[in-house]
């Protein structure tokens, strides 16, 4: 996920009651999506790239601990000393840290117990929101904006995880009740075209941004085109049956070695029966609904997907110019579907525009997560979590059927491993024009 900062000059709003009340409905948000789960579920981890439940419910409360309440509130004290140690992510500055691959060991303190540490830190945020002084308020206001975010990731982050970790269960548990999907139909293969240019993209400054989403530079692109949907179950089928896994042409040589070291064979948590191909899903196993967008695929599937299908991905610059003007809003968590859905065709009939570039899934792009021209880390523990990471990562653009609602936008980079799959991330094809 997007890692931590944020500009020193970004101006979240001042409203203090307005602020307050967004930070308490995150609160009360997480809360909710840990309640489906009994506590064992809330301990194990299934993988290292994961974090138990619980860990994630405690370290975004050690975060507004440990950047707000600790230097703004007088007379703060902390609620366990310990917790410090363990619930630290990758902040070098903010002292030593439990190693990641072992959170699945801290069986205490107890979820009860986390639970109580929450309510600790949630009420102490609310006295210091109440209670500031202006110079006070304008001071924390840019930290609480990024805490709400930090925690919107964490809440997306704790489905993902819960997903890979029942996917390991030989019940294949559900997290939520089966809903149908919306009514869909038939879809094209239609593409937008674009005439190319050049053009700004980035954070402009006029609301909450990550760091790595500027500095707003100018780009040049050829023309190009764009997949009007993105890349469907029924459609990725056809590349498994013509061995898409198996024909070495179509993988780059650290995908096609991972490949045969892992032994894919499909997008993770697909498996095949007589009765044809099914999906763990957060509402358990279900069959594959083909005009639903394919999931769970890594940057290597996405790219050799592509190439077998004689297209290429975007580029990160291609996929934001595409997307502005578009409304960020789809099949996010406030939908309660909690997987990818169908497209609806007729609405890019109607406007020529892409459909589905917000919500559903993640989309890989082409290109390499790194700096902007002119980036500058911010000063302090969170600003270093960010551009240390800029490195070795592919960018993913436009939101899951699990990112918080309001969470999304145009500018907003995501970034994964190109080996990772546990993310809801998906395919967009693009092509010279």
């Amino acid at each position: 996920m997007t890692r931590l900062a944020t500009r020193p000059q970004q101006q979240p709003t001042t409203d203090r009651t307005e602020l307050a009340d967004r930070f308490s409905a995150t609160r009360r948000q997480t809360e909710v999506l840990a309640a489906a789960l009994a506590p064992e579920d809330q301990v194990v981890q299934s993988m290292p790239d994961c974090s138990p439940a619980k860990w994630h419910l405690a370290h975004v409360s050690w975060f507004f601990e440990t950047f707000l309440l600790g230097p703004h509130l007088p007379g703060y004290t902390s609620y366990h000393p310990a917790f410090a140690y363990l619930f630290n992510s990758y902040y070098e500055a903010a002292g030593s840290r439990h190693p990641r691959p072992e959170r699945g060991l801290i069986t205490r303190p107890t979820v009860a117990e986390v639970a109580a540490y929450r309510t600790h830190v949630t009420e102490a945020m609310v006295r210091l929101l109440n209670g500031a002084d202006e110079r006070t308020a304008t001071a924390v206001a840019p930290l609480v904006e990024l805490g709400i975010h930090h925690e919107q990731q964490h809440q997306e982050l704790l489905l993902m995880d819960i997903l890979n970790l029942f996917s390991c269960n030989p019940l294949e548990p559900a997290y939520q009740a089966f809903k149908p999907y919306p009514a869909a139909g038939a879809q094209d293969r239609a593409w937008f075209d674009h005439p190319g240019g050049i053009f700004a993209i980035g954070d402009d400054g006029t609301g909450f941004a990550f760091d790595n989403e500027g500095p707003r530079h100018e780009v040049l692109l050829r023309p190009f085109r764009l997949a009007l949907h993105a890349v469907t179950n029924g459609q990725w089928q056809a590349f498994i049956d013509d061995g898409g896994y198996r024909r070495a042409e179509f993988w780059l040589s650290d995908g096609w070695a991972t490949v045969q070291q892992q032994g894919w064979q499909a997008p993770l948590y697909w498996d095949r029966s007589a009765d044809g191909w099914t999906a763990m899903t957060l509402a358990g196993r279900r069959r594959l609904h083909p005009a639903a967008p394919v999931c769970h695929v890594s940057y290597y599937e996405a790219d050799a997907f592509a190439r077998w299908a004689g297209k290429r991905l975007p580029s990160e610059a291609e996929w934001e110019v595409a997307a502005d003007g578009l409304a960020p809003a789809g099949n996010t968590l406030g939908s309660g579907l909690l997987r990818p859905a169908p497209a609806d065709p007729d609405s890019s009939r109607e406007t020529g525009r892409p459909s589905q570039m917000f919500g559903d899934v993640w989309e890989w792009t082409a290109s390499a997560y790194a700096p902007y021209p002119g980036f500058r880390p911010a000063p302090g523990a969170v600003g270093e979590y960010n551009g240390k990471f800029m490195c070795n990562q592919m960018v993913l653009r436009g939101g899951a059927c699990v990112t918080p609602d309001g969470h999304i936008r145009a500018t907003y980079r995501n970034f994964f491993y190109p080996h990772q799959r546990w993310a809801f991330a998906g395919v967009r094809l693009a092509e010279d024009a």
